[in-house]
């Protein structure tokens, strides 16, 4: 159907600039996030240091991966709410654009903080199996590969249908005003995280601070959004996890852009940071989840 593919064309200037003003400060982030995560990835069980850092870092790490492939959302709710102000004849709802987004990223931010606690769970745990010289190359590759089974997984299916339906999602789930474009924007969040948590679980597995394995989770995202061929394109994603599974495993050392803890190139990555960057991971403990068993 039409309105399941999210690359429609519109001519609209303002839909083309709201769209291009989505790609800019996605553009922006990125440069932020390089800026910030330079010289802090060490690889799979990396620490994302201090919350207050993990916060402010994750929220424009979302930006800049997120923002290109919820673009066709974000413009079909600014068509429907200018529709309706319109049809009302007054301004009211003006701005409720940027508090759908605000919301999306409320979201986000909380599975975020979800994800921050349960990795600081399991880190003071100690749990020397997870040690990278014990059972920690297995750990990070399951994670990866059960990210492969999640894309051909029903729930997978159910959250892609509605991220890829921009149409059917506003108008089955419209609110109107700020106040309801923030709960639309918490709702389609929703959606996406159980879309994408899988995929965010193997950003962590590979190393949460690597602007390179950012980029490659960002690619697949919005792929499988944005790209028409739905099921091929999950089937190839579910095939690159399991490669990238099963390589992390068994042959850590070969796999492309991966850092490997505690060894000299880890270190030499670490001992590069500057103090300002130092900070957040000296307040944060260990710098990782995966380090030598002690």
């Amino acid at each position: 159907m039409e309105t399941s593919t999210p690359l429609r064309r519109r001519s609209d200037p303002s839909q083309v600039a709201l769209v291009g003003l989505l790609l800019g400060v996605s553009a922006a982030a990125w440069l932020t996030t390089e800026g910030r995560m330079s010289g802090m990835d060490a690889g799979p069980g990396t620490d994302p240091g201090a919350l207050g850092f993990y916060v402010s870092a994750w929220v424009v790490m979302m930006a800049a991966m997120m923002f290109p492939s919820i673009a066709p959302m974000v413009s079909m709710y600014a068509v429907v709410d200018r529709g309706k102000r319109a049809a009302a004849g007054n301004g009211a709802g003006r701005g409720a654009t940027s508090a759908f987004v605000g919301g999306y990223l409320l979201t986000w931010t909380a599975f975020g903080l979800l994800a921050y606690g349960l990795f600081e769970l399991v880190r003071s745990l100690h749990i020397e199996a997870f040690a990278w010289d014990r059972d920690g190359p297995y750990v990070a590759g399951a994670l990866i590969a059960v990210a492969a089974l999640y894309q051909l997984a029903p729930l997978k299916n159910a959250c892609l249908s509605r991220c890829r339906n921009p149409l059917g999602f506003v108008i089955t789930s419209w609110r109107d005003g700020r106040l309801g474009a923030v709960v639309m924007g918490i709702h389609h969040g929703g959606w996406c995280v159980g879309c994408c948590w899988a995929l965010m679980a193997a950003l962590f597995a590979v190393g949460v601070m690597s602007t390179a394995w950012m980029v490659l989770i960002a690619l697949l995202i919005a792929a499988e959004k944005l790209l028409p061929w739905e099921r091929a394109v999950n089937g190839a994603i579910a095939a690159i996890l399991l490669v990238l599974a099963i390589g992390v495993a068994w042959d850590p050392q070969d796999v492309p852009g991966l850092t490997l803890p505690d060894t000299p190139q880890a270190e030499s990555v670490m001992g590069g940071m500057s103090m300002d960057e130092q900070a957040p991971h000296e307040n944060g403990g260990e710098r990782s989840m995966m380090g030598k068993s002690r």
